[in-house]
């Protein structure tokens, strides 16, 4: 399978990168910036907000193969969801008109309390604090542009509450539009495992379109 991946060098993309790219499949890597001395990534500078160059390059230009399906892993510091929104639109409407799925990564504020589900995870300051509001916003503004839009074929999956470098367990809880926590009420997981979890949905789809993924210990009843 040939993936695509856009934000090749944030902390997801990269690692997307490296456990598609270990199971044999070929990668392109769209940043601004990209390297790679992978034989099985292909760095292509590709500006997101750009939309030929999107769309052509997931075609396959004269500089790489067309993509299978493409995985949209791209955030701002500080957030800015008017850029997050138009690069989601773009995506997928390239992929509409090529044929390929996309797949994207965005936030856990689109997902549903595990203690109330009538309440967003967005409103919920047991997991996201007044100054990370901005940020759920953003997130669930991206999910609506996929719910949005007609002909696209996509997936969005939202990360718990927590998400940050660690080891890669090749073990995770999947869900749908609810938050997993553990025992503790803890809620995360390594990106390296969400890492796994993207590449097993690319390989293997599943048929919702909002999921959730978190960490699981080697019991297998956890």
């Amino acid at each position: 399978m040939t993936i695509a991946v856009l934000g090749a060098t944030g902390m997801v993309g990269s690692r997307v990168i490296s456990e598609a790219g270990a199971r044999g499949h070929h990668v392109l890597a769209l940043s601004r910036k990209p390297a790679s001395e992978d034989p099985n990534v292909t760095p292509i500078a590709v500006d997101a907000q750009d939309s030929t160059a999107v769309r052509e390059t997931l075609a396959g230009s004269a500089s790489n193969e067309a993509a299978d399906a493409v995985v949209l892993s791209v955030r701002t510091i500080p957030v800015d969801q008017e850029f997050l929104v138009g690069v989601t639109r773009t995506v997928l409407d390239a992929a509409a008109q090529l044929g390929i799925r996309v797949f994207v990564i965005g936030g856990a504020g689109a997902l549903r309390s595990p203690d109330d589900r009538e309440l967003p995870v967005a409103d919920n300051p047991a997991y996201v604090p007044a100054e990370f509001k901005t940020v759920a916003a953003a997130g669930i503004a991206q999910l609506r542009t996929c719910q949005d839009h007609d002909g696209a074929d996509w997936v969005y999956l939202s990360p718990p509450a927590q998400l940050e470098p660690g080891t890669r367990t090749g073990l995770y809880r999947r869900g749908t539009d609810t938050l997993l926590t553990s025992a503790d009420g803890q809620s995360w997981i390594s990106a390296e495992d969400l890492a796994v979890a993207v590449v097993d949905e690319l390989e293997a789809p599943g048929t919702e379109r909002l999921i959730t993924v978190a960490h699981r210990d080697n019991d297998p009843s956890t």
